[in-house]
């Protein structure tokens, strides 16, 4: 379900800003599987190998790497989880925190997010304003 505010689950509206991530930034997100969590960036920049299972007709697994990406500290997966993975990142103010990224992979020690100027910039979209339901 989504709340036609655009509102996130336990963080509230954010802004219709973003901000560009820095190291020790502290950062939040609202997760399937973890709910609301916090954590600090730990590394910016990083080339990334993300290993991925085929699921489609039996398909060899496969890896993708990933430059520019942004490190999460995710120790014990505390941070993100499977299930997880789609969840808006934002910096851990109290209200109208802004975007820093998307999160989609990670490991027992780190979370990674695309930067998300990156993402908006490929899917040509913006942040804010209300939700809409596109048919039935």
């Amino acid at each position: 379900m989504v709340r036609t505010d655009g509102a996130i689950l336990e963080i509230g509206t954010i802004s219709s800003q973003t901000v560009g991530a820095s190291l020790n930034q502290a950062v939040k997100k609202s997760g399937r599987t973890t709910k609301l969590t916090r954590s600090a960036v730990s590394g910016l920049n990083a080339t990334v190998s993300v290993a991925y299972d085929n699921e489609c007709a039996g398909g060899a697994a496969f890896t993708r790497t990933f430059t520019g990406q942004i490190v999460i500290a995710n120790r014990r997966s505390q941070f993100l989880a499977g299930g997880d993975s789609g969840s808006l990142m934002v910096q851990d103010a109290a209200t109208s925190p802004k975007a820093v990224g998307l999160l989609y992979a990670g490991s027992n020690l780190s979370a990674i997010a695309n930067p998300i100027d990156e993402v908006l910039t490929f899917v040509g979209s913006k942040l804010g304003g209300t939700a809409t339901m596109v048919g039935n």
